[in-house]
């Protein structure tokens, strides 16, 4: 039995191959960045149901795009061990069914927010998807300019929910601005620990050269981070309870980083990865306590 054979007989079919198309798990994740960002802008006043259907309509959205995005990089997943499993490249999924699965579920996303929270968060949402699908998934097989343009549709979230309450201000950019670079370091991180699978698929996602560059530019972001996230204090959306929050995970990440550059091993990039998956959600969960 070939390895292609095992891989088919030994994943999900039909609704369940569907739902793995959708990432589960980073839609989720997606969602509870902009239920955050609508929280900071909108407390007192947030409302349940507008946050229930702002959260419906970006789970859609964010699901269709990231189907459309394996469909797109079908050929490259083959290529990559940790990929080879999923639907398409797998043969589980069609990649017609896929890519009209994923627009679907896409245009569901956007209409859903257009009609029940507002036109402004409906198109932010619909440039996200366009970024990521049509400008960084081809990019990433051609300049590790992929990496920088990449971040910019993972840190939109914020900015969707908070325009589903508040106007584009310098608070809804500061909140974009942190998980932009919060993105920069996370996906350093990731890109160097696989950087092997990435060179099978053609994928670019970090400068070429030594570990050094690679850890001088975490620790670059992680200390703009560190900064940054002192912004919502002084701008008034929360208060020092969460800039002391924010000072320690930001010099937690500043730390690993620098020992990533001290000493460039798969152990020490993987805390710094891990790091940065605590990082999100504890300062989020301390950026909407500040404004309660």
């Amino acid at each position: 039995m070939t390895l292609e054979d095992r891989i088919r007989a030994g994943r999900p079919r039909g609704l369940r191959a569907y739902l793995e198309l959708t990432k589960p798990g980073i839609t989720f994740f997606v969602a509870v960045t902009t239920l955050a960002g609508y929280l900071v802008a909108a407390i007192p006043d947030a409302v349940p149901l507008r946050a229930f259907h702002l959260a419906l309509g970006v789970m859609l959205g964010t699901a269709g795009a990231l189907a459309l995005n394996q469909y797109l990089e079908r050929h490259p997943d083959s290529l990559m061990i940790r990929t080879r499993p999923r639907p398409v490249p797998s043969g589980r999924i069609q990649p017609g069914r896929a890519a009209l699965f994923g627009s679907l579920l896409l245009a569901a996303g956007i209409g859903h927010l257009w009609y029940h929270v507002g036109w402004l968060p409906a198109l932010i949402t619909a440039l996200s998807a366009l970024l990521y699908d049509a400008v960084y998934t081809p990019l990433k097989l051609r300049s590790p300019l992929a990496t920088p343009v990449g971040a910019v549709p993972g840190a939109l979230p914020a900015l969707i929910g908070w325009t589903a309450h508040a106007a584009i201000d310098a608070r809804g950019m500061t909140l974009f601005g942190i998980l932009f670079l919060w993105q920069l370091v996370h996906v350093l991180a990731l890109g160097w620990n696989l950087r092997e699978d990435y060179e099978r698929a053609g994928f670019q996602l970090i400068p070429p050269g030594s570990a050094s560059l690679i850890s001088r530019l975490m620790v670059g972001h992680a200390v703009a981070l560190l900064v940054l996230s002192a912004a919502p204090t002084l701008l008034g959306m929360a208060g020092t309870v969460y800039l002391a929050g924010a000072s320690v995970l930001g010099l937690g990440l500043v730390a690993v980083t620098l020992a990533f550059l001290r000493d460039p091993t798969r152990q020490r990039c993987r805390r710094v990865f891990v790091g940065s998956l605590f990082y999100h959600p504890l300062l989020l969960a301390l950026m909407v306590a500040g404004a309660l």
